[in-house]
């Protein structure tokens, strides 16, 4: 009597071909979304249907140097809102600085300030020449209401123009008292001083200029552009004057000591708080 065959042999081999089947459909669709436009409306909106409290945070993107799913970010470094004063060119920079001294001209214009504030710009820097009554009172470094505002007003200018500016020297200087006799040099340096250093603090704060490109200076009664002789040569002696220079990137090892000055200090900037001088 011959042998019945068994039956059932190989019949899941229709799983080997419909597991194929699965992986080249996954393949096929995550071919798709690697070529898709993410739309951040649509992707925000999907999220807020399963979870209505959801946040959104900010992250940065990897992947720099290459292309980003979303043309509106951009192709490289989305987020950054001002260029890297390394990327200008030299022509750049000398124009930003000179609109600045344009810029300050026509607030001294519009302010009626033309005979207490000079400004001139030449060799890629800013001179504005203040005189002592804008800003202080007779013998005094106490930075008057009217000086806080023009101050307010240039540093508005200055955050303009901050990307070009390498640095502000602000130098205070007296009148020599008396025609015949000279000031008392420890009063009369540190009078200038003073009022150098308290433009210097209303810079600091009210505008993002670096503090490390900023530098009080005095010069006391030693570089007069009177004659001290009366009260009328004496009057544009006493004064405060701001340098603004532009960044030159011909000087290379200049830019590159005031920038590790500026990376040093923040760093250290926690402590510099906390630790008396």
């Amino acid at each position: 009597m011959p042998k019945k065959k068994k039956g059932g042999e190989g019949g899941a081999n229709w799983m080997d071909t419909y597991g194929d089947m699965v992986t080249l459909l996954l393949c096929f669709f995550v071919l798709l979304y690697s070529m898709s436009t993410i739309s951040e409306d649509k992707m925000k909106a999907i999220i807020q249907s399963f979870n209505p409290n959801a946040t959104l945070a900010v992250t940065d993107p990897s992947g720099v140097g290459g292309p980003y799913a979303d043309p509106e970010i951009g192709d490289q470094y989305p987020g950054i809102d001002q260029p890297d004063p390394n990327e200008l060119a030299q022509a750049d920079i000398d124009a930003m600085m000179k609109e600045l001294a344009q810029a300050i001209n026509q607030m001294v214009a519009e302010d009626g300030m033309e005979s207490a504030i000079q400004v001139d710009f030449n060799g890629g820097k800013v001179y504005v020449s203040f005189s002592n009554s804008v800003f202080f009172l007779g013998d005094s470094f106490v930075l008057q209401p009217g000086g806080q505002e023009i101050l307010s007003k240039i540093c508005v200018l200055l955050d303009d123009a901050k990307d070009a500016i390498d640095e502000i020297r602000v130098q205070g200087h007296t009148a020599q008292q008396f025609a015949n006799q000279r000031n008392d040099p420890q009063n009369d340096y540190r009078l200038a001083a003073n009022r150098a250093i308290e433009v210097v603090l209303f810079l600091q704060e009210n505008s993002s200029i670096h503090p490390a490109r900023m530098i009080p200076e005095s010069f006391g009664q030693w570089r007069p552009i009177g004659n001290n002789k009366d009260e009328a040569g004496r009057a544009p002696n006493r004064r405060v004057e701001m340098i603004i220079s532009g960044v030159d990137l011909s000087a290379e090892e200049l830019n590159e000591a005031i920038q590790k000055y500026i990376t040093t200090s923040d760093e250290t900037l926690g402590e510099s708080q906390t630790t008396a001088p």
